[in-house]
């Protein structure tokens, strides 16, 4: 369709490393620092929930005979953006054994693997961790940012070993959001949500939340198309203020049919809390991302309504028109699949810590290296 393109420090300095340029410290330096639904699109979303099955408790698995793997330790290496965040217990949590979570950079030669957040090393934060690593000790790049705001992966070429992101085919995978089917929850499966189906008519239409504008955005210009034709209450730092606390998205779109859940970038895999806020509150996201088929690998395809499903943005606003006169309709091609499922939100980034943990254990003994690592996430 044509919508898209319609849119259109003080202390010794610090050494670089070999292979890449980016600056790394010596051990003493950094602990100094530190002290501080169609069938085809039904297949590929069973292959998703499959992939999730990582998610069943540890002790949901078939008994093993041999014994189990020993406890590994896992280093923070930075706090993602600066901000400290309590470290989890993972078997408490997630029932994930063997796990000890630490960002003491004294454990930094002990350590079974080190988790380095992009942002602080790009930006100039942090530092690399000191060359050379001790043996088999693995780096895990965490990435949550779309490619259009990853910048300098070049530098990072065949510095990590695992690959920790929202896309699925990462070596740790952990989506900003999945569904679970009812069934498999009652099985013990981590159920994060029920998804209700209330039958009371909601009397809001669309919403929109933003709060990084920018003319350049292919959101900001379908949105300045979307509003010739129908209402659109806009929120966040460009629209109205949102009442105080983590839930207030969710609970403002408690009132609203529709949502726009438009991404700052379209890339593959790269569907954030946008669109799993709306699932959550009940009104059907009206989503600007990557494909139609790539969405339909995370949910069924009549849970959200894609712009490049209509020739026009005209066309689509005409849509929802309808469907806002004819609620049953409404209810029966984009509400009746909830009955279905639940849905799972993970929490940062306590969950990602310990699947990174997780992983680490179950692999330990293998090392990779990960090559390309620019072209593969810009794929």
């Amino acid at each position: 369709m044509g919508v898209r393109a319609a849119w259109r420090h003080a202390g010794p300095s610090p050494r670089a490393s070999r292979r890449t340029g980016v600056r790394t410290l010596s051990l003493e330096v950094v602990l100094k620092r530190h002290r501080r639904c169609v069938c085809a699109a039904a297949a590929g979303f069973l292959l998703l929930l499959a992939a999730c099955a990582l998610y069943l408790p540890d002790q949901a698995a078939p008994q093993q005979q041999q014994p189990p793997p020993p406890e590994v330790t896992l280093l923070i290496w930075t706090h993602p953006f600066g901000e400290y965040r309590e470290l989890p217990d993972c078997l408490q949590l997630y029932q994930i054994r063997g796990c000890k979570i630490t960002d003491d950079p004294w454990a930094y030669p002990q350590a079974d693997a080190v988790i380095i957040h992009h942002r602080e090393i790009v930006s100039g934060d942090a530092y690399l961790p000191p060359e050379p690593r001790p043996d088999a000790q693995k780096w895990i790049w965490m990435n949550y940012e779309s490619p259009t705001h990853t910048s300098e992966l070049w530098l990072l070429e065949g510095v990590f070993n695992l690959t920790l992101t929202y896309r699925t085919d990462s070596d740790i995978f952990l989506p900003y959001g999945y569904l679970v089917p009812r069934a498999r929850a009652a099985d013990g499966a981590p159920d994060g949500g029920q998804l209700s189906l209330s039958r009371r008519p909601r009397k809001r239409f669309v919403a929109w939340v933003i709060s990084n504008w920018s003319a350049t955005h292919a959101r900001v210009g379908f949105y300045l198309q979307l509003r010739e034709f129908i209402r659109v209450d806009v929120y966040g730092r460009a629209g109205r203020p949102l009442q105080g606390g983590g839930d207030s998205v969710v609970r403002m779109l408690r009132r609203y049919m529709f949502y726009l859940a438009l991404e700052n970038s379209q890339h593959t895999d790269y569907i954030t809390e946008k669109l799993w806020n709306a699932v959550l509150a009940g009104a059907v996201p009206v989503v600007l991302g990557p494909s139609r088929q790539n969405y339909e690998r995370f949910l069924p395809a009549e849970a959200f309504i894609h712009v490049e499903d209509f020739p026009t943005v005209k066309e689509l606003a005409r849509y929802l028109l309808a469907l806002r006169g004819d609620p049953a309709r409404l209810r029966r091609r984009h509400l009746d699949w909830r009955r279905s499922y639940s849905l799972r939100q993970p929490r940062f980034w306590m969950e990602h810590y310990c699947m990174a943990c997780r992983a680490v254990r179950r692999a330990r003994g293998r090392t990779q290296t990960v090559t390309d690592l620019w072209r593969w996430f810009h794929s």
